[in-house]
Order: C-alpha cells, then sequence, then structure tokens
C-alpha cells in the first residue's frame, strides 16, 4: 500500500495488463504558466508549475486504473522530481509543441507496450482524485477515443486512445470543440470537479484550492494567497 496526493492510502499496481498508460506533457518551468505569473509572481510561478504536476502525477499513479505514466518533458527539474515519484520521462523530441508531444509520448508508451489504451492528461490538476479520474478511465474504455472538457467548458483535460487507435490530440484553445469534431466523445459523467479544474490564472487556483489540492501545491502556495487577475 501507499499514500495517495491527499494522504489516502492506495494499492499499488501489479499487474500492468488491460490498465491505462497516461502521457503527461510539461513545458520547461521558466516557460510554464505565465498567465498565473501575473497573479502569483514570477519567481512562484515556476514552482507552482512543478507542484501542479506532482500533484497530478502522484493522484494519477494512485489510481488503480493505471499502469504508469510518462511524462514528457525537456527540463531536468521537473523529469528528476517527477521521476522520483515514478513517472517515466522521456525528451520532448519533436519539439513541436504540444500535441507533437503527446503524439511523441503515445509512441513512446505504445513502443512498451503495443496494446495499451494510452489517454493524455494536463498536468495541470492540482486537485485531481484518484477516484475521478478511475470513472473518467472506466467511461473512456467503452469508446474509441474520449475526452474530458475543461472547467469552462472550452478546452480539454483529459484525451483517451483505445488499443489500436491513434491519439490525434487537438489540444490548445478551443480544444473541446475540436476534440468533438474529430469524432472523440464527451465524458459527460457528473462531479469530475477535479479531472475538469486545470488552473492558468489567479482565479483557475483559488477555486482548485476550494476543490482541495495535493500536498506539493498546498506546501507551495501557502500562505501566499493568489491576487485577482487583472
Amino acid at each position: 500500500m501507499g499514500a495517495d496526493a491527499h494522504g489516502g492510502e492506495i494499492a499499488t499496481n501489479t499487474d500492468p495488463a488491460g490498465l491505462w498508460s497516461l502521457v503527461v506533457p510539461l513545458k520547461p518551468l521558466a516557460r510554464a504558466k505565465s498567465r498565473l505569473g501575473r497573479a502569483m509572481g514570477g519567481d512562484l510561478r515556476p514552482r507552482l508549475a512543478l507542484a501542479f504536476a506532482q500533484d497530478t502525477v502522484s493522484a494519477a499513479l494512485s489510481c488503480g486504473a493505471v499502469a504508469d505514466v510518462v511524462v514528457v518533458t525537456d527540463d531536468p527539474v521537473a523529469g528528476a522530481a517527477l521521476a522520483a515519484l515514478g513517472a517515466r520521462v522521456v525528451a520532448d523530441a519533436p519539439a513541436a509543441g504540444l500535441n507533437a508531444a503527446l503524439e511523441h509520448g503515445a509512441r513512446s508508451v505504445r513502443a512498451h507496450r503495443p496494446g495499451a489504451a494510452v489517454a493524455a492528461l494536463n498536468a495541470d490538476l492540482p486537485a485531481l482524485r484518484p477516484a475521478e479520474l478511475g470513472r473518467v478511465l472506466e467511461f473512456a474504455g467503452a469508446f474509441p477515443r474520449a475526452f474530458v472538457g475543461d472547467a469552462q467548458g472550452i478546452g480539454t483535460t483529459f484525451l483517451s486512445a483505445a488499443p489500436g487507435t491513434e491519439l490525434r490530440p487537438a489540444f490548445g484553445g478551443a480544444s473541446r470543440a475540436r476534440h468533438l469534431a474529430s469524432g472523440a466523445v464527451e465524458v459527460t459523467l457528473p462531479d469530475l470537479g477535479s479531472v475538469r479544474r486545470d488552473v492558468d490564472t489567479g482565479e483557475d487556483l483559488a477555486a482548485a484550492l476550494v476543490l482541495g489540492v495535493g500536498r506539493f501545491t498546498a506546501g507551495s502556495v501557502a500562505p501566499v494567497a493568489p491576487a485577482a487577475d487583472r
């Protein structure tokens, strides 16, 4: 047994057959979360970006439906910190943006597990709950491709591809509409607040804090409160 990002006991996966591989992309910390810097200050921004990713990866690895997590990043500090949690880190070899990084990560997964079900997961979900992620994965498993829209109903926080299906990510901006148009099924389950709540602004962070963030984010935010976005 181990502890999840919120202190709960979780079972360790012992048989990866049939379980999900998650791909988490992360920009170099010096360039991550520029909009959040306006609310929290530039010095805190890289630390928060890493904390968000640590809580996201911790929660994902604590989900019983997840076999492994692959982090795609060129940041050595972030890579070392996330590898220490149990993630496998691969370099962003394409260096051609978010969607290229996700496709690269999915290829890396299937080089190791050719029949894997793969899902892309945002790195900025500090309130992520393993149980909510598990419900999403169970729903997504019934479809070739499925996605979760973000809390604003504009973007996407999760996109899945069944074994033998290409991920075809279209993240960035109004990605919810693009994923719908691509034929992916939207996950419409209730009570998925922690999966939908990505953090780009001070207001987003305040909403995540209300949901309850993991220990890395909590330790980085306290005692600093996010200022209102301007």
